[in-house]
């Protein structure tokens, strides 16, 4: 198991936040990893339960995930992502601060398997992987408020 946790400041307010990074698939836009994320069901609304599926790639191989929303609440969602390797857990949790949202990052990778013995060796590569969530995810939403994405209702 590799657990990785960031902690930044986002200048937009909570319910914004909480609503865009609910969509999963704005994650290719703050994932440095993720290469294509799509509901599986188009049209679905974002809401506990919703899928996506997420191409990835990591350490030049392409892996893909079904990731399910199962927590969707006014300060915290939760994805779980799945496939034969491994499970991988997002949990973002959110506080407001002074008309800015106080975002609490955190990714748990565990392996499956024989791949269980890789997760000491790939750690570091992980923590790398967290700098640069905490880098991205603030310039995704301020691209996304700036260039149209408005308040969201």
């Amino acid at each position: 198991m590799v657990n990785v946790e960031r902690t930044f400041t986002l200048h937009h307010p909570l319910p914004d936040v909480v609503a865009y990074l609910a969509d999963f698939s704005h994650a290719q836009e703050w994932d440095p990893g993720t290469v294509s994320c799509r509901p599986v069901k188009a049209g679905d609304p974002v809401a506990k339960g919703a899928e996506w599926l997420n191409v990835s790639m990591f350490r030049g191989r392409r892996t893909e995930l079904r990731y399910q929303l199962v927590r969707r609440e006014e300060q915290r969602l939760i994805f779980v992502g799945r496939n034969r390797t491994a499970t991988s857990t997002d949990d973002i949790a959110f506080r407001e601060k002074d008309g800015a949202t106080l975002l609490t990052y955190r990714a748990r990778i565990d392996f499956h398997g024989l791949a269980r013995l890789a997760s000491p060796f790939l750690r570091r590569e992980f923590e790398r992987l967290g700098d640069e969530v905490a880098h991205r995810m603030p310039q995704a939403v301020d691209r996304h408020f700036s260039f149209g994405g408005g308040s969201i209702d």
